[in-house]
């Protein structure tokens, strides 16, 4: 099973990229979120694949980050009814940080703006992965990680509130999830949820 490719980028596209690793050409699908940071054609690129072997086919999905291709593999294999497509979807929506914070916190509503996301699904991802999400500590002490630029010590309830806040203004999810990180990243860690939303709109 192919767990990471590192090649020159042929093509990209904002869905999909095609590799050359030894001499031969991989077509891995990728979510936005993971295109945006593809290097240019030429460039060196290098990515956590999740591998899909079905009887007539072969299917390779690229993530720029660990966290990004094992929360993808979460998503396929242990919710019924979410198969590769869609979790591609979900994760071109918003970064795997914010879904996390959704599912700890049960925000069904803000999981079925996902792309392919019903209520009924969302209700499915919070109950199969509420205990998977953040193992090791609750929503409201687990730190905020940015997924291009280090981390921050902002909690995760209020990331999620701003990004609630930003979604109720009207911002697209994946928008309003690229601005709350930008403002937290130039935040102190003990920001407050309106702070937050001042920074981003600013």
């Amino acid at each position: 099973m192919i767990a990471h490719i590192k090649g020159i980028v042929l093509e990209s596209t904002p869905l999909s990229a095609v590799i050359e690793a030894g001499g031969i050409g991989y077509e891995v699908h990728v979510p936005i979120t993971t295109a945006e940071k593809i290097p240019g054609t030429g460039q060196t690129c290098s990515l956590f694949v999740h591998s899909v072997y079905r009887e007539d086919s072969a299917t390779l999905y690229g993530f720029a980050t660990r966290e990004d291709r094992d929360f993808f593999r979460l998503l396929v294999e242990k919710v019924s009814g979410i198969g590769p497509k869609i979790g591609i979807s979900i994760l071109s929506r918003m970064s795997v940080f914010a879904l996390q914070t959704a599912i700890a916190q049960s925000d069904v509503v803000l999981l079925s703006k996902c792309p392919g996301i019903g209520k009924k699904t969302a209700e499915r991802i919070v109950i199969e992965l509420k205990d998977k999400v953040f193992p090791n500590a609750s929503s409201s002490t687990q730190s905020a990680s940015s997924l291009t630029s280090g981390q921050t010590n902002t909690t995760g309830s209020a990331f999620h509130d701003a990004l609630a806040s930003l979604i109720t203004l009207g911002y697209k999810p994946a928008e309003a999830d690229k601005l709350v990180h930008k403002a937290i990243s130039q935040l102190d860690a003990e920001a407050s949820v309106e702070a937050i939303v001042r920074k981003a709109l600013s």
